[in-house]
């Protein structure tokens, strides 16, 4: 006997398994985003308090190894190193945020021009993205936070002018399927402009990707803040960034102080590999065909 149309369709329908995410990236998800928050709320909260008693020189209490009144111990003027330490992971945190939105927004700009601007422009924009890959990542990102003049603007300016290539290409490419889609020729042919096209038709389809992008940013952007601080040319020693106390820590390890760069630096992994985590369990979470591997 015949088996009728809907009869087919819903025994098809039930024998596809609906895209979930498993259950170990689930976990890691919620793990990764849980100590994101609790990264967060500890940064919000030495933010709101200013570090109070604990930004304070204190000569009487300097260069004391963690302890209960000190958990992470004292720096050589007396600062408890919790209160620094919490307080330099938000300002990377903001500096990170501010870098992986503005390389996104470059990225998002450069990948969609090259896909509708013509060939003119994709092959400029495919230089630049050729040519910003083929050099090395740091070297690039010094040199420029150098020809900025360093500090907050330099930083910014070159963590997101080196971190928008890989996630160009991307959306390049990405846009360069949508750009057939029949949609689209319709579009077209009622007269819309590229413009048009582009906010109406390809930004909402790409949003996945970009927030996905932005997310797998932020650590490299962290990280690499850190990185040029250390050296010098990022944010002024007046700040308690984690790369200006790293890099004053470097004067007082053989004196025996150790956890003024050993805390620090576990913390800015910790947060770094969160992040990490929280962007490829978002990356399998948003795309339907890793979600099932």
């Amino acid at each position: 006997m015949m088996e009728r149309p809907e009869m087919k369709a819903a025994t098809q329908r039930k024998a596809v398994p609906a895209a979930s995410l498993p259950s170990g990236r689930l976990r890691l998800l919620v793990g990764a985003a849980l100590l994101v928050a609790a990264l967060l709320g500890l940064g919000l909260w030495a933010s709101l308090s200013g570090g109070g008693e604990g930004l304070r020189t204190n000569l009487a209490e300097r260069s004391l190894p963690p302890s209960w009144g000190h958990p992470l111990g004292t720096d050589w003027l007396g600062r408890d190193m919790l209160v620094r330490t919490v307080q330099g992971l938000w300002l990377s945190l903001q500096v990170g945020l501010l870098a992986s939105l503005a390389g996104t927004a470059i990225a998002a700009a450069a990948g969609l021009s090259a896909a509708l601007l013509g060939r003119t422009a994709d092959r400029i924009v495919s230089w630049l993205m050729d040519l910003f890959l083929s050099l090395p990542h740091l070297v690039t990102l010094i040199l420029i936070a150098f020809v900025c003049g360093g500090g907050l603007r330099g930083v910014l300016i070159g963590v997101a002018l080196t971190h928008w290539p890989s996630l160009a290409r991307l959306i390049r490419a990405e846009a360069m399927q949508l750009r057939s889609a029949d949609y689209v020729a319709v579009s077209r042919s009622l007269g819309k402009s590229r413009v048009w096209i582009m906010t109406r038709h390809l930004l909402p389809h790409l949003l996945p990707q970009l927030l996905t992008g932005c997310l797998l940013l932020f650590p490299h952007a962290i990280l690499h803040e850190a990185a040029i601080t250390f050296i010098g040319l990022g944010l002024p020693p007046d700040q308690p960034a984690i790369g200006v106390i790293l890099s004053e820590s470097m004067r007082y390890l053989n004196a025996g102080l150790w956890w003024l760069a050993v805390f620090p630096g576990v913390a800015l992994l910790l947060l770094v590999g969160a992040f990490d985590r929280l962007g490829h369990a978002a990356s399998a979470l948003l795309d339907p065909g890793r979600s099932q591997q």
